[in-house]
């Protein structure tokens, strides 16, 4: 039992490294320091944290941490820099509990901890990241008060009940591992739309042109599900929102045919597995959805909760989104048997 708890708090304080290394740090070694917890003979090793250069170098470290934590961004670049800290922190920290153990476990127990404050650590600097898209602040001061908390907590938890603390910690990495292809999918699309943002010039004014081609990986996709041999009106690449049987997140095209312009198709992958999905335009309300890094289009049921999808586009591209949008009034205004086929249209609109 000494064992596994030893090796509990081995790993328990490698996961909390993740989360904040340097408040795990500075808060046990003043808990060691004045004497709030008295250290068992076996965790007699971490002993050399209650010195006041550590307590001070970490404090100092805390403080800055502190505050770049809750600035939109600046967080997210603190992460960038520590991805290699907190592991090596974690993996120092597990080592040192153990204290002197033979070579064979140290190097075990360096790969148990680094992996487990790596996983932590990700799992931090994603959720921050998908934060940070909102343009108010207040979300990531929640987080970062929150993060704070649950270190605290889990020091607390990890002196008096070391099994159920890393217990409840295997946990919640067990979640966010079963979480993690959906995370970084929507952190990747994140990505992508900061760096569209970034290097794509915004102009208030630009003519839209809708492309008439897919592009080279998604063909086969739409071919498959192109049974009646329907001709391709426009094809504009976006990655999916939210809608039925359409999964999030999506890098992929909307795809409108001559022979059916009441309706639309999105094609994309889902990793080596292709996504189609038809949806039918009929007493659906179209709208543009401006966001701080995208340009969204919104198709819904007009009365009553029903059906909603959106589709994301990068901001440059409002003019295209805006495009589409009157080309989708334009022919859910005519009786279905009407079809007013878009022929390479250009509009001048405005872009934000």
């Amino acid at each position: 039992m000494d064992r596994l708890n030893l090796l509990s708090v081995a790993l328990g304080l490698a996961c909390l490294a993740g989360l904040n290394l340097y408040l795990t740090v500075f808060a046990t070694g003043l808990a060691i320091h004045f004497h709030w917890i008295v250290l068992a003979p076996q965790y007699q090793s971490l002993a050399i944290l209650g010195q006041p250069i550590v307590i001070t170098i970490s404090g100092v470290l805390f403080l800055l941490e502190f505050f770049a934590d809750k600035i939109p961004w600046i967080d997210s670049i603190w992460d960038a820099v520590h991805t290699i800290i907190r592991p090596i922190g974690g993996a120092l920290l597990a080592t040192q509990v153990l204290g002197h153990s033979s070579p064979t476990l140290d190097v075990i127990v360096v790969l148990l901890a680094g992996t487990t404050a790596l996983a932590t650590h990700t799992a931090k600097a994603t959720t921050r990241l998908l934060s940070n898209t909102s343009p108010e602040p207040f979300s990531n001061i929640a987080l970062s008060v929150g993060e704070d908390a649950a270190v605290i907590g889990g020091l607390a938890l990890l002196h008096y009940h070391p099994i159920i603390a890393f217990s409840i910690f295997l946990i919640a990495l067990a979640a966010f591992f079963y979480f993690a292809p959906k995370i970084l999918r929507a952190t990747k699309v994140k990505l992508w739309l900061v760096w569209r943002k970034l290097n794509e010039p915004a102009f208030f004014h630009r003519e839209a042109t809708l492309p008439l081609n897919l592009p080279a990986k998604l063909a086969p996709v739409f071919s498959k599900q192109n049974l009646l041999g329907e001709t391709i009106a426009w094809a504009v690449p976006c990655v999916s929102g939210r809608g039925r049987r359409i999964p999030p997140n999506l890098f992929g095209a909307l795809v409108a045919t001559n022979e059916e312009p009441r309706k639309l198709t999105f094609v994309g992958r889902k990793g080596s597995k292709p996504v189609a999905q038809t949806i039918e335009l009929d007493g659906m309300t179209i709208a543009r959805e401006p966001k701080f890094l995208s340009e969204n289009l919104v198709i819904f049921q007009a009365e009553g909760r029903g059906q909603k999808y959106s589709f994301i586009f990068p901001r440059s591209r409002a003019a295209e989104v805006e495009r589409i949008g009157d080309y989708l009034r334009q022919n859910l205004s005519f009786p279905p048997a009407t079809e007013t086929p878009l022929q390479g249209a250009t509009a001048t609109s405005s872009a934000a």
